[in-house]
């Protein structure tokens, strides 16, 4: 798919702003000492855009190193990274098949970019990318794996705004399902900016694969890599008690 919101980095971090990096950087380190078993020294975040919680693991020392099929993403992270001396290595190459010149210690997916696999074939090579790059005893941290899509609140649309600055971006997510027989549904994604009067308007559609949480850990066993640590809540690390969009699924590799 060719993005347009994608390629509208300022934006898109303006849309995605409620993110708080510190708490998240916070609740990484909570998972990395409770279930970590290596010492974790360098960060990889996939598919990572403008990268607000990679910044701030930069910030607390960690080698960090962004991956994005985006140009414009990374040279727009480069940019930030530059100007607020953090040192952040960037990768251009697509999630679902990569490589990387050194090993990594933790591996993290934010904000339900994992639906990006869109079919099984792909979320193994993806799991394979992840576990060939990924010390052994190190996590990999999978935020918002869709799995309440049986309730009909899940597909609901949702809004929010966001301002910064002078510029206001309105942003409109939902996800319509196509066909519940192979998983497959329509996410799409507008951003209707307001940037100092100037309006404008992108919008991505995109159709992408709903793994149920069986049908994952399934996958993570054909895998063969990692073991399958659980599903927490997204902001705790405690379990998960009951289906919920607002997750956490933790691996740690063989």
């Amino acid at each position: 798919m060719k993005s347009q919101i994608y390629n509208q980095a300022k934006y898109y971090e303006i849309a995605f702003s409620f993110v708080d990096a510190k708490k998240q950087g916070d609740l990484f380190e909570r998972f990395i000492k409770k279930y970590g078993k290596i010492k974790v020294e360098s960060v990889l975040d996939i598919a990572c855009g403008p990268a607000l919680q990679l910044e701030e693991m930069a910030r607390r020392g960690y080698r960090t190193i962004g991956l994005d099929s985006s140009s414009q993403m990374l040279n727009y992270l480069e940019s930030k990274a530059s100007q607020n001396g953090l040192k952040i290595g960037i990768v251009k190459a697509d999630m679902n098949n990569f490589q990387l010149s050194q090993k990594i210690d933790f591996a993290y997916i934010m904000m339900g970019s994992i639906v990006y696999t869109k079919n099984n074939d792909l979320f193994l090579s993806h799991l394979k990318s992840v576990a060939d790059c990924l010390g052994s005893g190190g996590l990999y941290l999978i935020e918002n794996l869709d799995i309440n899509w049986a309730d009909p609140k899940f597909w609901k649309k949702q809004t929010w705004t966001m301002k910064q600055n002078k510029i206001k971006v309105k942003t409109t997510f939902q996800l319509i399902p196509k066909n519940l027989l192979t998983q497959v549904v329509m996410q799409t994604i507008k951003l209707e900016v307001d940037d100092n009067g100037k309006k404008l308007e992108f919008v991505d559609s995109d159709e992408v694969k709903i793994v149920a949480p069986e049908e994952f850990k399934l996958l993570i066993e054909k895998n063969g890599q990692f073991e399958f640590v659980g599903f927490f809540e997204r902001e705790s690390v405690k379990l998960l008690k009951a289906v919920s969009s607002n997750n956490i699924a933790l691996l740690r590799r063989k």
